[in-house]
């Protein structure tokens, strides 16, 4: 794994290019600690940096830049394409060789063979790059299919300019720091900053399955020419064959699995498996198992607070399995440690507080590995979340009813005092407890008042998955609308509601907020994540799927199950669903209580514009009486000022940038 970064125009004069292009591959080090390099063509304006995590062939043939054979192309690239040696020896049928064993000299091979455009669609893996054509004097930028692999491309002037990193960018003298208003309100709404936005008016995010060609233009910005080569519309539009036979079914699951993981094994380091006890992680666990005759290194994170601690089910799972597990129980002191350094990670607000989890979980596997498999993806996938079959549910219930009346019933809810709701409903505790809602059983039947009161399907569905909904209060001059969620396509509009949610989500959450998690988390700490469910063939077969082998026999993620069962025990699986997270309420309320208060002054609030301190201040006052959970609202708002104070600390350490606008 890598970090890149580079411009195609030179944003600083000649002579300081390369030690610019150094000190932006210096701030990605995490990503890249074993090597670097820079390549810079005056004659073009082009500059590439590179960081280098050395996974495949160790030796300096595999470092980066690397130019191909014919010196046509030059490349800089963070990822893996693991069907590699496959390509390889279709390449060297076809005349080509090769110097050494990376993956990065085979796509390069492949560029000469079959053009970048032709050679993209055949590459199985994560990654994202730059390359440089030197005789077609053009540079193509790409991200893989899903969006594993982030990258962030914007202007400094006319020149482009992109990185694996926010931090990259900020590195260029003159970038503008300019917060998108709009961005933070979506990211207060949805937990994360949804692409093709990023915190920064000046930069966005390419979007997964995207590749774009850039030509230097007459006296301004480059001329930008997109192809998308995958999409998740175009893959559930054209469904792969999904045998009729259940048992067939399974038995195709598990080889597409089989193979997924296989290739995802191969490294020229130590390998492990990151293990939660679910359904999914369980399963490549097993998987990889038994393709090994090495025990496996397993890793687990858990909490003293049993009812957030899964480390005991992935015990069970890894004594069955016989690997060689780890675990580690985390502490709130251990958070509030990682908490400073939020900011600095995820380069702009990230409010999915298993983030912490996840950095924590990352940096124990790095101790004994350099590569881990993990699950991430199976819920988007096969119907994994109970908020899936309680939307359905719910919904259908109330769009039985005529509007006004279920307007109005959503009113008289909201209005019944908090007091008289908890003294009265407490066996609904669990009801609606999928809604998104946590705390008090007022709390959750006041959030399905709110939501009874949406006039559309997905309205509700964009409900349930919101955090904060008042943006105009919340965030003057902000905006949440234009995401996929305020306004599906056309196509998305006619699916059918478990299908909508779960294409929804794999296009938005999880592609946004799982896979932003566990990249920044991971390579903070060095570490290659690999994520055997996302290979884009396992994703075209899901989406193929009826969702009678999703949901079955009341069974949520049935045909993922089937498959689970072949190597871990029934018995050590069925269990209710437990998220990946923090005891967080409490923890506001205790250990980071006077870091939250910090950032949650007033004062401060008002002072910095932008945000509107009235409703933050309500939430926090009843978030400490103890009887109201708001949390997750909470954390936007504290993950916004944290990454804040890091702006202005960059600022202070004398950046070559300006202060951002609105900040004091």
């Amino acid at each position: 794994m890598c970090g890149i970064a580079g411009f195609l125009g030179f944003p600083v004069p000649v002579a300081e290019v390369p030690p610019l292009l150094t000190r932006m591959a210096g701030t990605l080090a995490h990503r890249g600690p074993d090597d670097h390099g820079v390549w810079v063509s005056e004659q073009s304006g082009v500059g590439l940096a590179h960081r280098r995590l050395s996974i495949q062939d160790l030796s300096p043939l595999g470092a980066q830049p690397m130019y191909s054979r014919s010196s046509r192309y030059v490349i800089v690239y963070n990822g893996e394409v693991y069907n590699f040696p496959a390509l390889r020896a279709e390449l060297i049928a076809r005349g080509h060789s090769f110097r050494g064993g990376s993956d990065t000299e085979v796509m390069l091979a492949a560029f000469e063979e079959w053009g970048v455009a032709g050679a993209v669609p055949r590459f199985v893996g994560m990654f994202a790059f730059a390359v440089w054509d030197q005789q077609a004097r053009c540079l193509w930028l790409c991200r893989d299919r899903l969006g594993v692999k982030p990258l962030y491309v914007g202007h400094v002037g006319h020149n482009l300019v992109f990185g694996s990193e926010l931090k990259a960018i900020r590195a260029i003298p003159g970038f503008d720091r300019e917060v998108d208003r709009d961005a933070l309100a979506l990211f207060m709404r949805h937990d994360y900053v949804p692409g093709p936005w990023s915190i920064y008016h000046s930069v966005q995010k390419l979007p997964p399955g995207v590749l774009a060609r850039y030509t230097p233009g007459a006296g301004g910005r480059p001329v930008e020419t997109r192809s998308v080569y995958w999409s998740v519309e175009h893959a559930y539009a054209n469904p792969v064959t999904v045998p009729s036979d259940p048992v067939a079914a399974v038995d195709e699951l598990d080889r597409l699995l089989r193979e997924s993981i296989g290739i995802r094994m191969l490294a020229d380091v130590p390998l492990g498996v990151l293990l939660s006890g679910g359904i999914d992680s369980s399963a490549v666990t097993g998987i990889a198992q038994s393709l090994t005759t090495d025990r496996l290194k397993t890793f687990t994170i858990g909490f003293t607070e049993q009812a957030f601690d899964e480390a005991l089910y992935a015990r069970d799972v890894a004594r069955h399995l016989n690997t060689d597990h780890t675990d580690l129980y985390i502490t709130p002191r251990d958070a509030l440690d990682v908490v400073p350094s939020l900011g600095r990670i995820y380069d702009e607000p990230f409010g999915d507080s298993s983030q912490i989890p996840t950095i924590l979980v990352s940096q124990l596997a790095r101790q004994r590995v350099t590569v881990a498999l993990s699950g991430d993806g199976g819920d988007e996938l096969f119907y994994g979340y109970s908020r899936y079959a309680t939307a359905e549910t719910v919904w259908r219930r109330l769009a039985s009813l005529p509007p006004g009346l279920r307007d109005a019933a959503g009113r008289l809810i909201q209005a019944v005092p908090p007091a008289l709701l908890d003294a009265t409903l407490s066996k609904l505790s669990s009801r609606y407890g999928a809604l998104g809602a946590r705390g008090s059983p007022s709390q959750r039947l006041r959030r399905f008042g709110t939501l009874a009161r949406k006039p559309d399907w997905f309205r509700f569905y964009r409900g349930i998955v919101s955090r904060w909904t008042e943006h105009d209060r919340l965030v003057p001059g902000g905006s949440d609308t234009g995401h996929l969620l305020a306004d599906p396509p056309a196509w998305m509009r006619a699916l059918p509601q478990a299908e909508y949610m779960m294409l929804a989500d794999t296009q938005t959450y999880l592609s946004e907020d799982i896979l932003a998690k566990v990249d920044r988390a991971s390579m903070s700490r060095s570490l290659e994540l690999r994520e055997p469910l996302l290979d884009h063939r396992v994703v075209s077969f899901a989406l193929s799927l009826p969702l009678a082998l999703k949901q079955r026999d009341g069974q949520s993620k049935w045909i993922m199950r089937q498959v689970a069962y072949r190597y871990v025990p029934e018995a050590l699986l069925n269990r209710p669903k437990q998220g990946f997270e923090l005891p967080l309420g409490a923890w506001l309320r205790g250990p980071l209580r006077d870091w939250a208060e910090s950032l949650l002054d007033i004062r401060r609030l008002a002072s910095d514009g932008y945000l509107n301190p009235e409703p933050v201040r309500a939430r926090w006052d009843e978030h400490l009486g103890g009887r109201l959970d708001w949390s997750g609202q909470l954390w936007n708002v504290l993950m916004f000022q944290s990454w804040l104070d890091q702006e202005r600390r960059e600022v202070a350490a004398g950046a070559p940038v300006g202060a951002p606008s609105g900040a004091t």
